[in-house]
């Protein structure tokens, strides 16, 4: 069976929203160590082996910046000229063996289940998380390049919301083939992504 759905273009502000909020589910452990510092700075400060006020200032300050960079790094993809295929109108047609997006009858691309990292089943949609591992296997650059990319890894998505689908049908038959490929949790035994 092939699940064709009604053409669809994911709108900027859902994909920042969404980039956004899977950096932060992505990173939130990573706000202990501001803390952290502050609370030894506590320590230090009480017991009068180091005190100083200007380190709570340092430790905000680095902490927004850091916050902004990441931002900004998301909403700046959203602006690219080599992003704009990802706010193109697609139909996608979803089978066992990859995913199909076509923008006409001439024109598209097509996505095997094994670019597929995991997929994540929200209130209104499927957000696909793609895999850019193999892609970046290949490529030379700095250890900056590479360290921004690996935290825009989940920035790499579709969003297939529920509303695209022409019938309950083909969502369950979707549901059922994300369990199968073992991308979504559930009963039926997983089979391997090819």
């Amino acid at each position: 069976m092939i699940v064709k759905t009604k053409k669809y273009a994911l709108d900027q502000k859902t994909y920042i929203n969404i980039a956004l909020r899977q950096w932060v589910k992505d990173n939130w452990k990573w706000g202990f160590v501001p803390l952290a510092l502050i609370l030894l700075n506590v320590v230090l400060s009480l017991t009068n082996i180091y005190p100083n006020y200007w380190i709570y200032i340092v430790v905000v300050l680095l902490t927004i910046l850091y916050v902004l960079f990441w931002a900004v790094q998301i909403t700046g993809i959203a602006q690219m000229e080599q992003s704009k295929a990802l706010f193109q109108k697609y139909v996608y047609e979803i089978d066992s063996r990859q995913i199909l997006m076509r923008i006409n009858a001439k024109e598209g691309g097509i996505l095997k289940w094994s670019q597929i990292n995991g997929v994540f089943k929200d209130k209104d949609a499927y957000i696909l998380f793609l895999d850019n591992a193999e892609a970046m296997s290949n490529v030379k650059a700095s250890w900056i390049a590479k360290t921004v990319t690996k935290g825009l890894a989940k920035a790499q998505f579709l969003y297939l919301p529920y509303s695209i689908f022409t019938s309950e049908n083909d969502l369950r038959f979707t549901d059922a083939l994300l369990k199968r490929k073992g991308l979504l949790p559930g009963n039926v035994p997983a089979e391997p992504v090819k």
